[in-house]
């Protein structure tokens, strides 16, 4: 019997004892060393995307593979590993289109119950993933290897946080050198575009947040200016830092619709903006002037930063290695599976860029 934390919508986790089956064809089960708090998992939880309860979160995940399905190919017992909510099956439409964040394929793992309380009920996997528990059976195109020097404390951020903020700039428009950035949001994804923007060789990468401690992160993010939107008009102070015209790039990392509204008023002509944030069910719909969108201006989704797991997480891992990608910045806090609910509250408060799990 295994540990997990299950939840009610709504309701302090409680941390049961699980049964986990094995993984079956082409699927990896992994002894998770470390999971971090994304504000998805806690949107769920809190029942902002309804769903069905209880429900195991958790999917930013690192850890070492401890059991391998048939057919298995990438990866093998002891290999440690970063987890991820991404998969793909390599022969759908997207797959095919070289789009495989997108992948519509199926898997049988989410139409047969693989995780168990202790009564026998089915307990629900939360984004793809359930890694707030001790093991995890996934496909194994979730997975991918990591050098046995990096610690799983930092692989876990390359599962969601960073892969998304970063590859929005990176992958989704891939920013020219020169440009000029704004970030909406200084949480742990927004700090992940503001380096990505420096990564991509932004001139001016501009970061808006309403706390500023936050705004102080992102300045050793890489920011080159920092707004407090609770303080300052944002929308006047990103056009006074442009010329008047608007950022070439505004990326909003914050699931709010508003944010959005004013992300297309801190572009220029021409410019483009990219959704990154996850929104609450109630707060999906906006609305943008279509006399300003006549004049060329982009509004485009990022999925998970257009990430390709295989590919682009050893390149982040290199990142790291050089000392050109932050990771440490990143983790607020370390707690044990026991105090997750004391680590969700810190988050909720504000106080944290990412709290991480240790197993």
């Amino acid at each position: 019997m295994k540990a997990a934390v299950c939840y009610e919508f709504g309701k302090p986790l409680v941390i049961e004892k699980v049964e986990i089956d094995p993984p079956k064809m082409g699927e990896v089960k992994v002894k998770i060393g470390a999971t971090a708090i994304c504000h998805s998992d806690v949107l769920l939880v809190r029942g902002d995307w309804g769903g069905k309860t209880p429900v195991v979160a958790g999917h930013e995940a690192a850890g070492i593979i401890a059991e391998v399905g048939p057919g298995v190919t990438n990866v093998q017992l002891g290999d440690r590993v970063v987890v991820s909510l991404l998969r793909s099956c390599g022969r759908c439409y997207f797959c095919s289109l070289g789009r495989p964040y997108d992948c519509e394929g199926k898997f049988p793992i989410d139409s047969e119950n693989r995780l168990r309380n202790q009564a026998g009920a089915a307990l629900i996997r939360g984004i793809k993933t359930a890694s707030f528990a001790e093991y995890v059976v996934v496909d194994q195109s979730q997975v991918v290897k990591v050098p046995d020097d990096l610690p799983l404390d930092r692989a876990c951020l390359l599962a969601c946080g960073v892969i998304t903020g970063l590859g929005a700039v990176v992958n989704t428009v891939q920013v020219p050198v020169g440009s000029s950035v704004v970030v909406i949001g200084a949480g742990g994804v927004g700090l992940n575009s503001v380096q990505g923007a420096r990564l991509a060789g932004a001139a001016k990468i501009i970061a808006v947040d309403v706390l500023d401690h936050k705004l102080e992160a992102a300045r050793i993010f890489g920011a080159t200016h920092t707004i407090n939107a609770k303080s300052q008009d944002a929308v006047a102070a990103v056009l006074a830092l442009t010329a008047g015209r608007g950022a070439d790039y505004a990326f909003v990392t914050v699931g709010r619709s508003t944010a959005i509204r004013q992300a297309n008023q801190m572009i220029r002509r021409g410019g483009v903006e990219v959704i990154v944030g996850m929104p609450t069910m109630a707060d999906v719909k906006f609305s943008l002037d279509s006399y300003d969108m006549t004049y060329g201006r982009t509004v485009i989704g990022s999925n998970m930063g257009s990430t390709r797991l295989s590919i682009d997480v050893p390149r982040l891992v290199e990142l790291y290695q050089q000392g050109r990608l932050k990771l440490d910045e990143l983790i607020t806090g370390r707690y044990p599976l026991e105090g997750i609910n004391e680590a969700i509250a810190s988050m909720e408060r504000g106080e944290a860029i990412r709290n991480v799990i240790v197993f």
